[in-house]
């Protein structure tokens, strides 16, 4: 019999075409003579927590101390007690990346250990698309070699119950923690092991081979590698993230709860009517980190805790109870003081603690997402304090802080909530939202390279986004819109069976084209192209195959497992999106995936791309664009039987962008994108970066400024929590995520007001393009592969003062706007005086007139690097 489980679908990943040709594209590892290691079993429950030790002692601590260290699905490792790393990072499981250990300074004279909590997922999780048990590390200590094997210790953490139930869809471990069940000490160097510490089993596999590939049967889903020789061990490509304590900023209220029905039964099933609130304050505040409740009625506690901004990290808190206490830790994104007595509100965003007698510090085995945190405390008579309570906070390690200052206040708002979303959504993934999936997307999610980029300098964190999504490439040619993660795995079978709307979606397929375009002009890079770009071609075949001969568009609707998705705002029917997808699709073949394959000596794939994209456009026009109106229209075809005309700022915004308009006639679709009709529709803020792109490029900045301070100032998540939520309006105590990804502002600010790109990949020649708008006081730096551009603009339009860096070895052309213009001849001086009128001494010197634009009455200037140039404009 046939079945259709993940046996079957993840068979499609591991003999499809994303996996030919690729190896020694990436770098492996060989962590020989290590072992893969686990448990002595023969299956093992989903949601199990093992306990790993190894004992060794040295005569001196060495100089050099380095290795790897591998676990599927998490592992938290300590070292003589001491709390070093948590990991590793989400990975495609046939290539997963082990994290470096670099653990000497945790090392004493004498007997060390290494002790490692390892959590097993078995289910999927938005972090984790399947797996296997397994364990592996390696580490070198001078001239000798600490590896797993049969020599490790290992033992099943009965403090968190094996086998434990699924916490959300894409989110696997629902922790519970029995303090009394926890060996004292076994992190420590000096712990005697008892009966329940055996040897570990060494699996059957190679070392330099991913877990998937080991003899380890994995009982649940019933798969295996019908290819082993595909899976291998990747160094991790990033570094492992920064963490820091962020400690509650205040108790925002507390209550007291009689429960009607068992609290477990709630907590499992979500039961209505299961409680009696009382908002009677039971906390008291002791000192400035301390409260403590007492209770002899056997009523529960609860105490809801406050952060100053949403971020995310691992809960934690300190409780000095009874034995057998039990605490409900519940986090959330959005809270309404005066709501919903318990933060259950939240896709199941709780954990469950019980207490042994007298001090107990927990915290949490994975991280969240929250500004929220809450003490849901009960089974307990007398007093509890409880103290310490926070959030260790986790980001990336950005190469350079971001220097932002606007002297518009609400746009100071919106930038200061933009980048604290990027550290919530880029860290070892580039995701959506920490609070919900968790999951990486291209599409509206891949718009953050562009910021990580030029905001942090940071380009290892984009490579790794663009090589791990391209290894969710199905053999059919279309890419798993999220991945690495569960999500579309799942999609998949559903789809077989008519259950669900979400298939692939193809659109995001087809942004990861640019994604990976876009990486190589802001820095030059290739060499990611050796793994990505044969996928990219994989999926441009299979889009081929979609044209529709009737209309020689490609369609969005009945096609199968994948689907069409664009955006969910402003599209009242899915015909309508045919515009949109076709316009899309036409401009990555035309301006990213053809450039990329002149770039790699591919050229009959560039003619065949080109050559697709100029179709799909013609054809968008016969069908779409109105003469009359001069203007693409999204239900044209449709428009006299649905009564109604229909536009849509992603139609016209990659019109726009593309130069797709007929004869170049774009000022009916300009106008359109700033006047925003009733008949247009109009993005989700992850998307409304295309709109903004438009009008930046039409010089509409006015219009851009404008939508910064009030649809993005006017966010509740902006005020709230400093971050950027997922829809234009926001509900407390729901579901939504209030820290998503639409880092537009971001974008804005280094390409529309600074007006930075590249002219040649790697910033070799760029151009700033100024817009201020109306901006007086706007100081900030874009970052480069090349150096920082600090860049700085004050004063009004007719008298203002602009300053910015130009780095060495590169060469800037300044282009400055009809209507403001340097009051000199634009002549160089050869004597080091600088121009004449106005600049300061030894400021001009390089700079040389280029061009005058007599269409857009712009001119351009070239300025050689190495330099500040400051200049002053005036309006003439």
């Amino acid at each position: 019999m046939k079945r259709l489980t993940l046996t079957s679908v993840f068979a499609l990943l591991f003999t499809g075409l994303s996996i030919l040709s690729l190896r020694g594209a990436e770098p492996e590892l060989d962590l020989a003579p290590a072992r893969w290691i686990w448990y002595p079993s023969q299956r093992t429950l989903s949601n199990t927590m093992l306990m790993l030790r190894k004992e060794f002692t040295l005569d001196s601590v060495p100089e050099k101390v380095s290795g790897w260290i591998l676990a599927d699905s998490r592992y938290r490792l300590w070292v003589n007690g001491q709390r070093v790393q948590w990991g590793p990072a989400p990975a495609d499981p046939r290539w997963p990346e082990a994290d470096p250990l670099d653990i000497r300074s945790y090392l004493q004279k004498g007997k060390n250990v290494l002790a490692a909590e390892v959590l097993y997922f078995g289910l999927g999780d938005g972090t984790s698309p399947i797996g296997k048990p397994g364990f592996i590390c390696k580490l070198e200590v001078g001239n000798r070699l600490v590896a797993s094997d049969s020599t490790w210790l290992v033992s099943v953490a009965r403090s968190w119950p094996a086998g434990q139930y699924k916490r959300h869809y894409v989110r696997a471990f629902q922790e519970e923690f029995d303090a009394n069940r926890y060996p004292d000490g076994w992190r420590q160097a000096d712990y005697t092991p008892g009966s329940e510490w055996v040897s570990a089993m060494e699996l059957g596999g190679r070392a330099d081979r991913s877990q998937l590939a080991t003899d380890y049967p994995e009982y649940l889903q019933d798969y295996w590698a019908s290819n082993r020789d595909v899976s291998r061990i990747r160094p991790r490509s990033i570094p492992l993230m920064r963490e820091y304590w962020v400690p509650v900023s205040k108790l925002a209220e507390s209550m007291w709860l009689t429960w009607d029905q068992d609290p477990r039964t709630y907590f499992e099933m979500n039961t209505p009517h299961s409680y009696r609130a009382d908002r009677t304050p039971c906390a008291v505040q002791e000192n400035d980190s301390t409260w403590s409740v007492v209770a002899s009625d056997g009523r529960a506690a609860v105490l809801t805790f406050e952060l100053g901004e949403q971020v995310v990290g691992f809960p934690a808190f300190t409780i000095d109870a009874p034995a057998g206490t039990v605490v409900e830790l519940l986090t959330h994104e959005a809270h309404e003081v005066g709501g919903p007595e318990l933060l259950n509100t939240h896709f199941n965003a709780w954990s469950r603690w019980t207490c042994r007698e007298g001090r107990n510090r927990f915290e949490a085995f994975d991280f969240e997402s929250a500004r929220w945190l809450q003490l849901h405390i009960r089974n307990f008579t007398g007093k509890v304090t409880v103290s310490g309570v926070g959030l260790r906070r986790r980001i990336f390690p950005w190469p350079h802080d971001p220097a932002i200052r606007i002297g518009d206040p609400a746009i100071q708002r919106v930038m200061d909530a933009t980048v604290n979303t990027l550290n919530n959504s880029a860290q070892d993934l580039i995701v959506d939202g920490m609070g919900r999936e968790r999951q990486q997307y291209s599409g509206d999610c891949g718009h953050q390279l562009h910021a990580v980029m030029g905001t942090f300098g940071e380009t290892r964190l984009p490579r790794r986004f663009l090589i791990t999504y391209s290894q969710g490439l199905s053999s059919e040619g279309y890419f798993l819109d999220c991945w690495p993660a569960y999500d579309r795995l799942a999609r998949v079978m559903q789809k077989q069976l008519g259950l669900s709307n979400w298939g692939p979606l193809l659109d995001h397929g087809v942004g990861f084209v640019f994604d990976n375009y876009y990486y190589y002009c802001q820095t030059g890079d290739t060499t990611h192209l050796a793994e990505t770009l044969p996928r990219l071609l994989r999926s441009f075949d299979y889009l081929t195959t979609l044209m529709n001969p009737a209309d020689s568009l490609l369609p969005v609707e009945n096609l199968g497992i994948p689907s069409v998705w664009i955006d969910h705002h402003g599209y009242k029917k899915s015909r309508h999106k045919i515009l949109a997808f076709n316009l899309y699709v036409s401009a990555m073949c035309q301006y990213a995936l053809a450039p990329l394959c002149e770039l790699t000596g591919r050229t009959a794939d560039a003619v065949r791309a080109r050559a697709f994209g100029e179709a799909l456009q013609q054809a968008c026009v016969r069908r779409f664009w109105s003469p009359e109106r001069q203007v693409f229209v999204c239900n044209l075809p449709w428009e006299r039987e649905e009564g109604e005309t229909r536009y849509h700022d992603r139609d016209l915004a990659t019109a726009v962008l593309f130069d797709m308009c007929p004869g170049g006639k774009t000022a009916r679709s300009v106008e359109l994108l700033a006047e925003e009709p009733a008949e247009m529709g109009f993005s989700y803020p992850a998307n409304a970066v295309w709109r903004l792109w438009a009008l930046i490029k039409a010089n509409r900045i006015d219009v851009v400024l404008n939508d910064l301070r009030t649809r993005w100032a006017g966010m509740e998540s902006v005020s709230l929590n400093n971050t950027l939520q997922e829809g234009w309006h926001a509900k407390p105590d729901n579901r939504e995520q209030w820290s998503h990804c639409p880092i537009a502002p971001l974008i804005v600010l280094q390409q529309g007001i600074a007006g930075i790109r590249p002219l040649e990949p790697g910033y070799g020649r760029f151009e700033i393009a100024p817009q201020p708008g109306d901006l007086t006081d706007a100081a900030f730096t874009v970052q480069t592969v090349k150096g920082p551009i600090d860049f700085a603009v004050s004063g009004k339009r007719g008298n203002r003062r602009l300053s910015f860096t130009v780095p060495a070895g590169t060469t800037a052309e300044l282009v400055l706007p009809a209507g403001e213009k340097v009051p000199f001849p634009p002549v160089a001086s050869e004597g080091g005086d600088g121009l004449q009128n106005g600049l300061q001494d030894g400021v001009g010197r390089g700079l040389s007139d280029l061009l005058h634009d007599g269409q857009s009455g712009a001119c351009r200037y070239r300025i050689d690097g190495g330099r500040k140039v400051e200049l002053r404009l005036r309006h003439l």
